[in-house]
């Protein structure tokens, strides 16, 4: 067999019969001009699967293998891959551009909603570089224009392609031989006339030598526009999950004052203070987007030359830069404490009388503290006190994360005999990300600025330092006071890179128990990581960048891991008394540089007694070695979410969470006497958001998983096919740590100093609370272990079928669905599981509904023509019921005495408990269901010539709008805007148009 064949099989536009028919993505189109991925391979074409090392053009993998066409994507308008990986049935949504405040700039997959670090994202089988110290891809550098199909697997494929692929693999296969020009311009905006996205790409091949060579360049642009919260009517205010009322963050204008006797928020006028309440919380949701900007420039190139009959050189370059920003609501002074001289010209007096009385002042003391010229006065006094101040002039908290990328792959391929092929192949490539970021206050500054005893110089020596009015209304805070607290950049440098050197002989032996021979693939591998983080000062000090969430620390570490491994197909029966029998095996041993040895195997098979069936069934023994960022992020503390603080309703006349409380104050550095004086007086975590504290642990192990499939192919006559797989993965010494609830729910459900997770909460020493500057809150300690288990399990269903209707009218339909029985997470044995299946909360990140659909149906006329409708369903979801039983159980306890009887009604916390409504203590039963969602996208496809082809897409054609839940319920990354934009559309009815030349 000539090399020439074998080769360009493999860049054929059709996969093998069984790993399309299990497609559950979107409904396969074909033109004229298009061969249809729904096609068998042509015979003696030898086609590599995703899941298989083995070339075999009769291959049935018994692992199922979705495939999504360049005709979906088109049809979809879609422009980044992320896009239409999200909406896969057997995807959960991750991090993505509809997440704002906690985007990294990058996005992900997360196939089984196991986790985005458990996948693989694949380029033509091979690892491509990494984004971060993570180990994942980003997808906004695969180039889609080059890509032929997505091949998805669902399920442990760690045999097959090494660690991190227990969730699955995501495997873009590129067009090969590409002859020609095909340039396309597309165009979308939304039906208000924002978030227009503008992209561009022209792809150039040309076969040479007499088509023995192949070169192909690609080119693309991509510019994406913001969606702000602001311009949508269900999100311009932010509403509290809680009370259903206006809600938002007391970081807010005026200022709310914490400690030094004078607790509360400042009134409008300046002149009073409001003891221990907020009468006006800062709502920040109009200056929050539902679409991140994105621009990006991609380069793809590759190139095959055919040196003999028997070898064939290729090559493949991917270039990258990209820029993703993310916009904040203003910043100002959050959680910090700060050492305020009483003679700061801007306190008010109202708020000084206090202050003063707080520090044990007469009035004439208060008088000589107020009148202090400077330090060196022997009036002068400081008190230390907390200020939330919103600092709206000086505007947004921006971050632009601009990333460059190249990834280059080289080898060489060819036969050794008819039947046995080899390849040899190396890749290397680099990521580098640099994040800048404005408009963020520095700590040492505000404090310097606060430090003054006249408006016009500072007490602290600074002579470029401005004095800063923080206790003022609107407008108070100047240029001059900008200029120098809030004027700096901050900068993080990531890298990653990934060196891999692989060799693969695969055939068959020429001989088996049936006419087909046995099949085989083995090889070598070497793969090296290596990332860093490397930060300016600011960033990597803990509460420097005020309101930047934790501290970015230098983070340097590699590995390397050393892989064989072998692949066996083999035919049992064939057209005898069943139609056919194959079983598969599999087995690598990997030797990791920094976690030794593991061996990982696979065992599977398939069995079809007639035609028309065929079952199939897989069984794996998979593994995921720690990567850098679990190994050796140094400890540090940032944020997660929690809105309903236990402590807030901790009180005297309940003695157990009252002692638990305190204990944990004085953990964070308080004398027994300052903790419980704040018991009564702590406020609720701002915006929703509280301290954790975390890091890399170097002694990390594997963690392994078994994973198992067994399904059915169902195909009575020609044009339909249906198949229905379940899968069952079980994560075991998973790499996790305790979600907040685990902490929160252990600690609280049974309060006492000494519960080993009450131990875990270090409280705010200043205001009790769990949130403050990472420099003085740890909050939630939630360390990384090995002893978490991850347990999923469902079914798969895709049913396909097409026909002729009439000579000019065909018709193909497709639905592909997934059944998730469970999602479930145990921190640490014993800890009890935590179901995140139909559920939304702080513990469940991501919304995975149990039920989704996808289905298109299209008309074809002519073969000029495509009208087709994708219809998209998401079973209803609700508030994770334990997170509600546990507030229950919290608004209970805090509002019971030692003897279990409820205190009287101006004691309680929630002073409605008792009834129907019990406040804001559990969320109001308003937000604590998402019925199913039904989003319909219309398509139309002119080939008006051979040259020429127009798409028009309308998406969310009904123009759905999300459900409301309140901006409080879940991690600020999903739950944003008050709802929960990565998994529901928030952008609205929207129009796409792209235009294609073909030359």
């Amino acid at each position: 067999m000539k090399l020439q064949t074998y080769f360009k099989a493999s860049a054929a536009p059709a996969v093998l019969g069984l790993a399309l028919i299990a497609q559950p993505a979107m409904a396969q189109v074909a033109t004229e001009d298009q061969e249809s991925v729904d096609s068998p391979a042509p015979a003696g074409q030898a086609i590599v699967v995703t899941g298989s090392r083995i070339s075999n053009p009769n291959l049935e993998l018994a692992s199922p293998v979705s495939v999504v066409s360049s005709d979906d994507l088109e049809l979809a308008q879609t422009n980044v891959a992320e896009e239409f990986l999200r909406e896969l049935p057997s995807a959960v949504p991750s991090i993505g551009s509809a997440v704002n405040n906690g985007n990294g700039g990058a996005s992900f997959v997360n196939l089984r909603g196991i986790g985005s670090n458990r996948n693989l994202v694949l380029l033509d089988g091979r690892r491509f570089t990494p984004a971060d110290t993570t180990g994942r891809v980003d997808l906004n550098n695969i180039p889609l224009a080059i890509i032929e199909r997505t091949e998805v697997l669902t399920g442990g494929a760690t045999t097959t392609y090494g660690a991190d692929a227990i969730g699955g693999v995501v495997n873009f296969i590129t067009k090969r031989d590409f002859e020609g020009v095909e340039a396309t311009v597309s165009e979308q905006i939304t039906e208000q006339g924002d978030g227009n996205v503008f992209r561009a790409d022209v792809t150039i091949g040309a076969n040479f030598d007499d088509g023995r060579g192949n070169a192909v360049l690609s080119i693309g642009y991509q510019n994406q526009d913001a969606v702000y919260q602001g311009d949508r009517d269900f999100s311009v205010f932010n509403i509290s999950s809680y009370s259903g009322e206006p809600g938002g963050s007391s970081n807010a204008v005026p200022a709310v004052i914490i400690g030094g006797g004078a607790t509360g928020q400042i009134l409008p006028d300046g002149s009073d203070i409001d003891p221990g309440n907020i009468y006006e919380f800062f709502n920040f949701n109009p200056y929050n987007i539902f679409l991140t900007p994105f621009e990006r420039w991609n380069v793809y190139a590759s190139a095959n030359y055919e040196i003999s009959d028997s070898i064939e050189a290729f090559t493949q370059a991917v270039f990258s830069k990209q820029t993703v920003s993310t916009i904040i609501a203003p910043g100002g002074s959050f959680f910090n404490t700060y050492n305020v001289p009483l003679s700061n010209p801007f306190i008010p007096t109202a708020i000084l009388n206090r202050l003063c009385a707080g520090a044990g002042l007469d009035a004439a003391g208060c008088s000589a503290a107020a009148n202090a010229t400077g330090p060196d006065d022997a009036g002068y006094q400081e008190v230390r006190i907390g200020v939330r101040r919103r600092s709206v002039e000086a505007g947004t908290r921006d971050s632009n994360f601009t990333t460059t990328l190249f990834n280059v792959v080289g080898g060489l391929r060819g036969s050794l005999t008819d039947n046995i092929n080899w390849e040899v192949s190396g890749t290397y490539g680099e990521s580098e990300q640099i994040q800048r970021q404005t408009g963020f206050a520095r700590l040492s500054r505000l404090q310097n600025s606060l430090r003054s005893s006249s408006p016009d110089a500072c007490d602290s020596g600074d002579a470029d330092c401005v004095p800063i009015n923080l206790f003022g209304p609107l407008g108070s805070i100047t240029q001059p006071m900008i200029d120098y607290v809030f004027s700096q950049q901050q900068l993080v440098i990531t890298g990653a890179s990934l060196t891999q050197v692989q060799g693969v002989l695969d055939g068959d032996l020429g001989f088996g128990f049936t006419d087909t021979p046995i099949a085989f693939a083995t090889g070598v591998e070497y793969r090296k990581y290596s990332a860093s983080q490397l930060s300016d000062d600011a960033s990597k000090t803990p509460g420097e960048v005020v309101g930047g969430g934790g501290a970015a620390p230098d983070i340097n570490g590699s590995y390397d891991v050393k892989d064989v491994f072998g692949e066996l197909v083999i035919p049992v029966v064939e057209d005898s008394f069943i139609r056919e029998l194959t079983v598969e095996l599999g087995a690598r041993y990997s030797d990791y540089s920094t976690s030794g040895g593991e061996f990982t195997w696979k065992a599977g098979g398939t069995f079809s007694p007639v035609d028309a069936l065929t079952v199939r069934g897989n069984y794996q023994r998979s593994s995921r070695a720690p990567n850098i960022g679990e190994l050796f992020t140094p400890v540090t503390t940032g944020l997660s979410n929690l809105a309903a603080d236990p402590c807030v309703g901790a009180q005297p006349g309940n003695s157990a969470l009252t002692a638990t409380c305190i204990s944990q104050i004085v953990r964070g550095g308080a004398t027994q006497a300052d903790a419980a004086a704040l018991i009564g007086n702590i406020l609720q975590p701002a915006a929703g958001q509280i301290n954790v504290t975390g890091g890399g642990n170097p002694d990390l192990g594997v963690e392994t998983a078994t994973t198992w499939t067994v399904g059915a192919i169902v195909e009575p006559f020609n044009g339909l096919s249906l198949t229905v797989d379940y899968f069952n993965i079980k994560i075991e010494d998973a790499i996790t740590s305790p979600a907040v609830g685990d902490v929160v729910d252990g600690c609280y459900s049974s309060p006492s100093p000494d519960n080993p997770n009450c131990v875990l909460i270090s409280r705010n020493p200043f205001t009790g609370g769990l949130d403050g500057s990472p420099n003085e809150t740890r909050g939630l300690l939630l360390n990384l272990s090995n002893l978490g288990t991850i347990k999923t399990d469902g079914i798969d269903v895709s049913l396909r079928y097409r026909t002729d209707l009439t000579d000019n009218i065909g018709f193909r339909f497709a639905t592909d669905g997934t059944w998730t029985n469970k999602n479930e997470f145990e921190s640490s044995p014993g800890a009890g599981f935590r179901d995140c299946v139909g559920f939304y909360s702080v513990n469940c990140g991501s919304i995975q509904p149990e039920f989704v659909f996808n289905t298109r149906a299209t008309f074809s006329f002519w073969d000029q023509v495509d009208v087709s409708l994708l219809w998209r369903y998401l079973d209803g979801v609700q508030y994770e019921p334990r997170q509600l039983q546990s507030e229950f159980d919290a608004a209970d306890a805090a509002n019971r005495d030692d003897n279990g009887d409820l205190l009287p009604v101006a004691d309680q916390d929630c002073p409605d408990f008792a009834g129907a409504d019990p406040g804001f203590c559990v969320v109001n039963p308003e937000y604590r269901t998402i019925p199913a969602e039904h989003y319909f996208d219309l398509s139309l496809r002119w080939a008006a010539t051979d040259n020429f082809e127009f798409v028009f897409t309308i998406q969310n054609l009904l123009d759905n709008k999300p459900k409301l839940v309140g901006s409080d319920l879940g991690s600020t990354a999903f739950n944003s805007g008050n709802i929960y934009p990565s998994t529901y559309d928030a952008l609205g009815r929207r129009y796409a148009a792209a235009v294609k030349l073909r030359f």
